[in-house]
């Protein structure tokens, strides 16, 4: 399995990396659907936008959203 880093990836690869992780199962659209247990919260893939940008990594990302909800 190749690295899913930024320092190890392209825009074009993060976005890939994105858009098969969360719609590769089902290929739907988002908006308010709750195959995923996103509850119709909308489309999911813009909080992924910091590491598509090559700001944060996917388990910052990840961290973050659970964060609230571990205690």
């Amino acid at each position: 399995m190749k690295s899913i880093l930024i320092r190890d990836t392209t825009r074009e690869e993060r976005e890939r990396i994105v858009r098969e992780a969360l719609f590769g199962a089902c290929g739907a659209d988002c908006e308010f659907c709750s195959g995923c247990d996103n509850l119709g919260g909308g489309r999911i893939d813009a909080i992924y936008q910091p590491y598509i940008d090559g700001k944060k990594e996917i388990a910052e990302i990840n961290a973050e959203y659970r964060a609230p909800f571990v205690r």
